[in-house]
């Protein structure tokens, strides 16, 4: 039958690094700034690594080796990536079934659409990014807003779908904040 929708998480930049001791999906570390940290921590895992056991201040040191500061984003900076979002949405078509924007990353499921998820996610971002702008919240006008690609979780079944729904709406609790509700999240009828 195909795939069913897609739960994908992007980062603002310098939330999750390619050498990561977690883990990560680069194959190669392109900044000379972090590469005294380590090769790129390549991994198959096809579940979230986020909690996994690592050594936090050697991470928090490779950070700060970033050319640029990370990105964490404000409540009102949120706000204007929210509008961002919806704006895409409307252009887009797309059907969005859950929405977590938190200060360092976004995890979003989006129903099966004509463009790949891949185009779906850049959308996503530039709107996001010409909003901050548009708002005067961007972090900077001429550093990055985000981070180098994202994930893309392939949801197969409705079972995949309501799963990953759940898991980003309480997501922002993982962070110790409220669940989010967002005009532009419709809800899965499957």
């Amino acid at each position: 039958m195909g795939v069913f929708a897609y739960h994908v998480i992007f980062g603002a930049y310098g939330f999750w690094l390619p050498n990561d001791p977690r883990g990560s999906w680069s194959v190669f570390v392109a900044s000379w700034e972090l590469v005294r940290f380590g090769k790129a921590t390549t991994t198959e895992a096809r579940r979230s690594l986020a909690g996994a056991a690592h050594d936090a201040q050697f991470r928090r040191e490779a950070k700060q080796a970033l050319r640029y500061p990370p990105v964490e984003f404000t409540g009102r900076q949120a706000l204007s990536v929210g509008r961002g979002f919806a704006q895409a949405r409307t252009e887009g078509g797309y059907r969005i079934h859950a929405c977590s924007i938190l200060p360092e990353h976004v995890h979003l499921v989006i129903g099966r659409s004509e463009r790949t998820v891949g185009r779906i996610m850049g959308h996503l971002k530039a709107r996001a990014t010409q909003r901050l702008s548009a708002e005067g919240l961007r972090p900077s006008d001429r550093l990055p807003v985000w981070g180098h690609r994202g994930w893309k979780v392939f949801l197969w079944t409705s079972a995949d779908v309501r799963r990953s729904i759940a898991y980003v709406e309480a997501n922002p609790e993982r962070e110790g904040k409220r669940r989010q509700r967002w005009s532009f999240v419709e809800p899965y009828e499957k």
